[in-house]
């Protein structure tokens, strides 16, 4: 027995997606006016469990793949495709990160506790039989993406025992669903254009009803609704924040862009922090919220007046 294949299927590589519950933190805790000091360690324990009960979806993911991985070139030679693993230590592997996720949630708080296990019943949801809506067409994006909304809502639950607001859980969510659309996208071209749509199917049945069209039209979709709800909440809790509004565009097409394109990150998200370029943005646009949290533009109040005759 290698532990490091048992290592390998937890993939702690893809923890950076868990930055989202950091975000969740830092918006509840400038939308209350609560000082973000106070929750570091709150926040360390909460980060810890949600990695944890990441990677117990992850094992969960990867075992039950394992006959359809075979047929991806690059996923193919992941451990439990080549039959490396053994059954009673992928579930006792399984077992014991749900236990230290679970452990660790309940001393940050109940809504926590709440949202960790939504995290790890949409873990089930997703993989298992015979719900499994990773093999339903358009379903399976739906499903995935919801893991965004979640970490939010447990980054959240580190500072206050309530619900974000349901504009800022949609943004997050349709965010989430653009970003797995424009992956099955990318996996979608790269597995026709390598092996034929009888391949594809084999690695993920979801793609026996996908066309390149259908997937590029349902990214728009999901773009356009993420910017409707981005309008809601920005309008709604500081109006200063619209000014933002074209930089999270120019993100949305830098994305489909580089998901159109033949070596495509979007097929590894968890790789984008390996882009210079693309941080490069994603700190000016930090640094843009930022500035504009604390500084006032009352000219812009006048976008919220009516206008009659």
């Amino acid at each position: 027995m290698a532990v490091k294949d048992y290592v390998s299927i937890a993939r702690p590589d893809h923890w950076v997606k868990n930055v989202f519950v950091v975000l969740g933190v830092v918006i509840c805790a400038m939308l209350t006016d609560t000082p973000f000091r106070k929750y570091y360690l709150d926040l360390a324990i909460g980060l810890a469990s949600v990695c944890f009960a990441a990677s117990s979806n992850y094992v969960l993911n990867e075992w039950l793949d394992a006959e359809s991985d075979q047929h991806h070139p690059f996923k193919n030679r992941r451990p439990a495709a080549q039959g490396m693993l053994k059954p009673k230590f992928v579930y006792l592997e399984y077992v014991l990160l749900v236990s230290v996720a679970l452990t660790l949630g309940i001393l940050v708080s109940p809504y926590f506790i709440l949202g960790l296990i939504s995290f790890l019943s949409a873990g089930v949801i997703y993989n298992v039989k015979p719900l499994r809506t990773k093999d339903r067409t358009y379903l399976d994006v739906i499903s995935e993406s919801i893991n965004n909304p979640i970490r939010l809502v447990l980054g959240w639950a580190v500072v206050h025992n309530s619900f974000p607001p349901s504009s800022l859980i949609l943004i997050f969510w349709m965010t989430g669903a653009f970003l797995m659309s424009v992956k099955r996208l990318s996996e979608y071209r790269l597995l026709i254009h390598k092996s034929g749509l009888e391949s594809a199917v084999l690695y993920r049945n979801a793609f026996r009803f996908y066309t390149e069209n259908g997937l590029l039209l349902s990214s728009f979709f999901y773009a356009i609704n993420s910017c409707f709800f981005l309008g809601i909440f920005l309008i709604k809790y500081r109006i200063e924040y619209v000014l933002t509004f074209p930089f999270f565009g120019v993100l949305f097409t830098w994305y489909l862009f580089g998901g159109l394109k033949e070596e495509s990150v979007s097929r590894n998200p968890e790789l984008l922090p390996t882009e210079p370029k693309f941080l490069i943005f994603l700190v000016f646009l930090t640094t843009v919220i930022v500035f504009l949290t604390f500084v006032n533009i009352p000219i812009l109040n006048r976008l919220l007046q009516k206008v009659v005759g």
